[in-house]
């Protein structure tokens, strides 16, 4: 498949929209789910942007900017993993692996910004002193205004300008090389959703872990919505649960305040 003119224009235009959300993290609509699906749509196989959405998602999980880190950009991985698994017709988990150099270059060149821009800030103090609105605004939208062409221009070259010598370089892969990538997509997933429970998971959440695993992957559903509505259904009955305790506490807390106040009444000389 190609992707037409348009199609490139299309998607450069929502890469630019996505990455000043990365830049000022409004929206998120810069996640990988998002990203795919919109990328999907533009192509006109939504199927495929929704199945790349969920597996770079989860990959993506875990990966979060700390302080002046970055990890691998993931505006740049969800159009390309659905750009790819579209030119080429390998599958998105394969598509996710061969992804990751041009997500990774984009995460370079956000670090390049972020030591670039930083020059900008006594110029900005010195406009702040002498209260000079006009040109402070300018320069404090500049580098937003840099970012977001860069992301539109990077993602038009490599979606409309290189998927000629992308799908030449796929395609002339060894089939041990290309099964190798599929893996390496497979293992993403898992890698992501790891470091996000690493972060996240506490030991008393541990059973509704088990089961949602046990929900999933054991009982035959037709589609993943009734795992779903039981997630739910517990993430309902744990918010409730909570919410009577702290109810309790509090009414405990009250009645123990009052018995204390009302003991200092009776107290006397």
């Amino acid at each position: 498949m190609q992707v037409t003119l348009i199609q490139g224009l299309l998607i450069g235009l929502f890469a630019l929209i996505a990455g000043i959300d990365f830049w000022l993290e409004g929206l998120y609509i810069f996640r990988p789910m998002i990203v795919c699906t919109v990328t999907g749509a533009i192509l006109g196989n939504l199927t495929l942007g929704i199945i790349a959405g969920g597996l770079t998602e989860l990959a993506f999980a875990g990966l979060t900017p700390v302080g002046g880190t970055q990890p691998p950009n993931p505006i740049m991985a969800g159009i390309m993993t659905v750009v790819l698994a579209y030119t080429t017709g390998k599958t998105p988990s394969t598509a996710i692996g061969l992804a990751l150099p041009f997500s990774i270059l984009m995460q370079y060149i956000i670090l390049f910004y972020y030591s670039a821009f930083s020059v900008l800030t006594k110029k900005l103090d010195a406009y702040a002193a002498n209260v000079e609105t006009k040109k402070f605004t300018r320069l404090a939208l500049l580098p937003t205004v840099l970012v977001a062409l860069t992301y539109g221009v990077i993602a038009f070259l490599c979606v409309y300008g290189a998927q000629e010598p992308m799908k030449a370089l796929v395609n002339s892969m060894p089939v041990w090389l290309s099964h190798g990538f599929e893996i390496a997509g497979n293992i993403l997933p898992a890698v992501g959703f790891g470091l996000l429970l690493k972060s996240m998971l506490k030991a008393e959440y541990v059973p509704y872990l088990l089961l949602g695993f046990t929900a999933a992957c054991f009982i035959k559903f037709g589609n993943l919505m009734p795992v779903a509505v039981i997630g739910i259904s517990l993430a309902f009955i744990e918010f409730y649960h909570n919410k009577k305790q702290t109810d309790n506490e509090k009414k405990l807390k009250s009645m123990i305040e009052s018995a204390s106040g009302n003991g200092d009444d009776g107290d006397g000389i």
